[in-house]
C-alpha cells in the first residue's frame, strides 16, 4: 500500500499473528498499512497480547497495545469473518474486530490485508 492510500486522520490498528511471530515482521506489517499516518494503538485478540514480539513491535512504534477477549471480538460484525482464526483464537476475527473495539465502534477504514504472515486492518475512532 502506498503511504497515499492511509486514509488521514487517527486510526486504531488492529493486528492478527501467531504466536512466536517477530517484532520485525509486526512492525513491517503496521507500516505497511500505515505508511506515515497517525496510530493511539496496536489491537488484538488477549492471549497474543503478552507476546514478546507484538510487545517488542508496541515499544519500536511507540503505541500502547489494548487487548479483547475473544468473546468480545466474536460479537462484532466483519466484513471477512475467518474458520480459520476461529479455530484458532474464538473467534472470526482478530485484526478488523480488535481495531473496532479498541476504536470505540468506530468504523474500518481499511479491511484486513495479510502481510508476511501478520493481519492488520485500520479502524477511525468513535469521536
Amino acid at each position: 500500500m502506498r503511504a497515499a492510500d492511509v486514509p488521514s486522520g487517527v486510526v486504531v490498528v488492529g493486528v492478527g499473528f501467531r504466536p512466536g511471530t517477530g517484532a520485525d515482521r509486526i512492525v513491517a506489517a503496521v507500516r505497511a498499512v500505515l505508511g506515515t499516518g497517525d496510530c493511539r494503538c496496536l489491537a488484538t485478540v488477549d492471549r497474543r497480547a503478552g507476546e514478546p514480539g507484538l510487545r517488542e513491535a508496541a515499544t519500536r512504534l511507540g503505541l500502547p497495545v489494548r487487548a479483547f477477549p475473544p468473546a468480545e471480538l466474536a460479537e462484532v460484525e466483519v466484513p471477512h469473518p475467518c474458520a480459520r482464526a476461529a479455530a484458532a483464537t474464538g473467534t472470526a476475527s482478530v485484526a478488523e474486530a480488535a481495531a473496532i473495539l479498541a476504536a470505540g465502534g468506530g468504523p474500518l477504514v481499511r479491511a484486513k490485508s495479510v502481510h508476511d504472515g501478520v493481519t492488520v486492518a485500520l479502524a477511525r475512532p468513535a469521536t
